[in-house]
């Protein structure tokens, strides 16, 4: 008979898809039974570069040496985007769920399980309809879980919008009080979209577990609080297996050396800050730039900044920039001997983990977050969108792992000049603020570190989620003799 296999049922998108498959190996190598991965690709043809990137993942992952098999679904027609990408999101896994439901009828291995990303709830209803259990796959923090889950009580009790008392705070169980302006985009107005995140909220609990990508010990209160069921008021209380940080932690070659990487070689030791903004970031309107250039050059520090130029139509994702047009008359020039302007991509956990880098200027999405701490990277956050602006709060308030920055949400997350000067001063001078931030991202560093260990917590987690799924399997098998 065949081994079982593991089902997981990604959005695919590039940062959601290599997580997704990164904590299936993981869970592979943990399984006390023999077991698989079948991977069910929605099949993206709204964004050509994107379904390439997919590709290229499938590619990789196929010559991995770990038994993962693709399974392509059928194309559906793309849902229109009337209220903003969320619903299209939903929309376009939700009109996959007939074709996900074949495909796991029709496989030849049984199914022990199936994972969903958190976008894909509806799927929860293909799972009991063929009597199989599920879990949820959460790319972001816990504390954004805290607040999914707290959602559908704070909407009762929040009649308006959130962005209606942008001066009080929300009551996040684990937290300190949040204020309002910093909640996720798609929560500050009641809508469309606010709404597909409380119905997400409510189907959490209906999995048999939500596997988080963080470690125990850098979301303790937050994680207790969610155990303890303070976040689901009147509901069960979900499972929890935090298994982070879930990185892909392989380093290219010394042949493939990237040139940011050689020119970081010529830097002294934490010496450099870092402004890189995520795979859909780094786009800035000029005036944003110049305030840029103006602060980073009035820092006095080295650095390396990856601009980039605004996404062609109906693709979110950055092009190369031209920086003799988008930058100050003179800057590269002044700032030569100190600093790198990067056009293109650039291979951000490569540079984060090199000697020279001292500080990262970050848009804060949680995956760059994980990346930064587990290299021991202290942080300035700059949020642009999603939860980005609650990982901020918590970088900065709880784990203080991050100095402040006044970032202007009300003026599109407009950063001036003096403050990028000032924030880029604490972190990497001899402040006091600096100082804390470095040896709290330190120590994060090696919380991180210890949690992969053979008795780290989330190595440990990591192993409970595979024995239950192995018995799940095993008490179904028995059921069907």
């Amino acid at each position: 008979m065949a081994s079982p296999t593991v089902v997981l049922i990604p959005f695919c998108v590039t940062s959601h898809l290599t997580s997704m498959l990164e904590a299936g190996k993981r869970l592979l190598s943990s399984s006390p039974c023999p077991m698989s991965l079948t991977v069910l690709v929605t099949q993206m043809t709204m964004s050509p570069n994107l379904m390439s990137e997919v590709a290229d993942v499938i590619r990789r992952e196929s010559d991995s040496g770990f038994d993962i098999s693709f399974h392509h679904l059928p194309a559906v027609e793309l849902p229109t985007a009337e209220h903003g990408a969320e619903e299209v999101i939903m929309r376009f896994i939700q009109r996959h769920a007939p074709h996900v439901k074949d495909a796991i009828s029709g496989m030849s291995s049984p199914v022990a399980a199936l994972v969903v990303d958190y976008f894909g709830t509806t799927l929860l209803d293909v799972a009991r309809e063929l009597s199989l259990p599920a879990y949820v796959y959460f790319t972001s923090a816990a504390s954004m879980l805290a607040l999914m889950l707290r959602l559908p009580a704070l909407d009762e009790e929040v009649s308006g919008d959130l962005e209606a008392i942008m001066e009080g705070t929300v009551d996040i169980a684990g937290l300190p009080p949040v204020p309002a302006g910093l909640m996720p985009t798609p929560l500050m107005k009641k809508g469309w979209n606010y709404a597909s995140f409380v119905y997400h909220g409510k189907r959490f609990t209906e999995a048999a577990g939500i596997v988080v990508n963080t470690v125990a010990e850098l979301e303790p209160p937050v994680l207790a609080a969610i155990a303890d069921g303070r976040c689901v008021p009147g509901r069960p209380a979900p499972t929890v297996y935090p298994i982070g940080p879930v990185l892909s932690l392989k380093s290219p070659g010394e042949q493939q050396r990237h040139e940011c990487v050689t020119w970081l070689d010529a830097q002294p030791p934490a010496s450099v800050v870092l402004l890189y903004f995520g795979s859909m970031g780094g786009s800035f309107p000029s005036p944003q730039v110049g305030e840029i250039a103006d602060g980073l050059e009035r820092s006095g520090h080295r650095f390396l900044w990856v601009l980039r130029g605004p996404p062609p139509a109906g693709s979110p994702y950055p092009t190369d920039a031209g920086v003799d047009e988008l930058l100050p008359e003179g800057f590269l020039e002044r700032t030569k001997d100190r600093g790198l302007v990067w056009p293109k991509w650039a291979p951000q956990q490569d540079i984060l983990g090199h000697a020279a880098v001292g500080g990262f200027v970050t848009h804060c999405g949680w995956n760059s977050t994980l990346e930064s701490l587990w290299h021991g990277v202290p942080m300035a956050p700059w949020p642009l969108y999603a939860e980005q602006h609650l990982n901020a709060f918590e970088l900065v308030s709880v784990m203080g792992v991050a100095v402040a920055m006044e970032v202007d949400r009300k003026r599109g997350n407009f950063v001036e000049a003096a403050e990028l000067e000032r924030a880029v001063r604490a972190l990497m001078g001899g402040s006091e603020e600096g100082r804390n931030a470095r040896e709290k991202a330190m120590e994060a560093k090696a919380l991180c570190r210890k949690a992969l260990e053979d008795d780290g917590s989330s190595n440990v987690s990591m192993q409970k989620l595979a024995r239950e799924i192995c018995g799940k399997r095993n008490m179904l098998a028995e059921a069907e003799m």
